[in-house]
């Protein structure tokens, strides 16, 4: 990582404005030499009907983050990052309060990466497990 941990966070917040990070308040809020960390609020907006997290905002929240991981670890000024295939397993509910997706590099090839995603509720029991291949296209 070439940058501080402060210009990869903030760079994170600003990369989230008028997108669906924004809408689902997806925080990235920490970065060290092989994980990015993101967290977001588990609310009614986030819900199935029956009152607990969509597993279609955990995937949403997987990707973001792990595409962003992918930006940040790889070259991103010599490449464009694009998400190829994700695969989700939900193994917990959450009603509310805030759940924590840390992306980890796999594999890092020169053209593929492989991504595992864990979310985590408050309590660090683990919610959903994520994979993520993402793809590097020369710009």
């Amino acid at each position: 990582m070439k940058y501080t941990k402060e210009e990869v966070l903030a760079g994170c917040k600003k990369m989230c404005q008028n997108t669906l990070m924004q809408t689902l308040e997806i925080e990235f809020i920490d970065v060290t030499e092989d994980t990015l960390i993101a967290k977001m609020p588990v609310t009614p907006k986030v819900h199935q009907p029956d009152g607990v997290l969509h597993g279609g905002a955990s995937v949403a929240l997987a990707e973001s983050v792990g595409s962003a991981a992918a930006f940040i670890f790889m070259d991103a000024e010599k490449v464009t990052i694009r998400g190829i295939e994700i695969a989700a397993n939900h193994v917990k509910s959450v009603r509310e309060g805030f759940v924590y997706a840390h992306a980890k590099v796999l594999h890092q090839g020169r053209t593929t990466q492989l991504w595992q995603i864990k979310i985590v509720n408050e309590e660090g029991q683990l919610v959903s497990l994520v994979k993520l291949t993402t793809l590097s296209l020369e710009n």
